[in-house]
């Protein structure tokens, strides 16, 4: 479990803490050692409510965690990723938008459950169609602003407000479409598409990690490849 807590904090905005709790504990070391009963006093103290203190500053690591061990996937049952209808009717709508300059971002539910970001937006609770994805994103529609997320063969809704990425280095490269992405995988196990309107570039975010400029012709198959992870 430690192990899978630090690999999940590698790269996010708990591990800048973690050297910050070290000198702490070092401080804390040298103060009983040499018996500074002073020091001694204030982090026997503190001690008490350390605990809850690390639960709360390291809470998205620990969610994030807890429902990649706690969960079964939802894409288990599929003998196969690309049998999966609705891997088409993205991969279509994506590559569309790419083609016009329409921003979109697309979420695509795998584990762990989306309803505090489905209940942002608009629930729509359609069937999941390239033309119905592409409609949502086509610019000044009262729709096209926020996200789309997908449940299994369902668009369960748009206009969706995400949670932004707290990693610095993300947070000075992109914008808000991208830095939602990111986001909102660093908190889920979901998948995350965003096209750019200014290029049309496509990108795949995961895990709190993304890929950028993907090809058009090679989308379908790393839609794919993530979706079996």
């Amino acid at each position: 479990i430690i192990y899978q807590l630090l690999a999940l904090m590698k790269g996010t905005r708990a591990a800048q803490m973690v050297t910050g709790l070290v000198l702490i504990f070092l401080v804390a070391f040298v103060a009983f050692w040499f018996q500074l009963e002073g020091l001694s006093w204030l982090f026997t103290n503190l001690a008490t409510i350390g605990f809850i203190v690390l639960v709360i500053v390291f809470q998205p690591e620990l969610r994030s965690m807890l429902a990649q061990m706690g969960h079964s996937r939802i894409f288990q049952t599929l003998t196969k990723v690309e049998e999966w209808k609705s891997l088409g009717e993205i991969s279509r709508a994506v590559i569309r938008l790419s083609e016009l300059r329409y921003g979109g971002l697309i979420v695509i539910e795998k584990s762990t459950g989306l309803r505090n970001y489905i209940e942002t937006g608009k629930e729509i609770n359609s069937t999941l169609s390239t033309e119905m994805l592409t409609t949502l994103f086509t610019p000044y529609t009262p729709l096209h602003d926020g996200a789309a997320i997908i449940q299994g063969e369902k668009i369960a809704a748009a206009a969706c407000t995400l949670p932004l990425t707290q990693i610095p280095r993300y947070r000075r490269l992109f914008g808000m479409r991208h830095k939602a992405a990111i986001g909102v995988t660093e908190v889920s196990d979901a998948i995350a598409v965003a096209v750019s309107e200014e290029t049309g570039q496509i990108s795949i975010a995961f895990k709190g990690m993304l890929e950028k400029d993907i090809d058009r012709n090679d989308f379908r198959q790393r839609l794919a490849d993530y979706i079996k992870k």
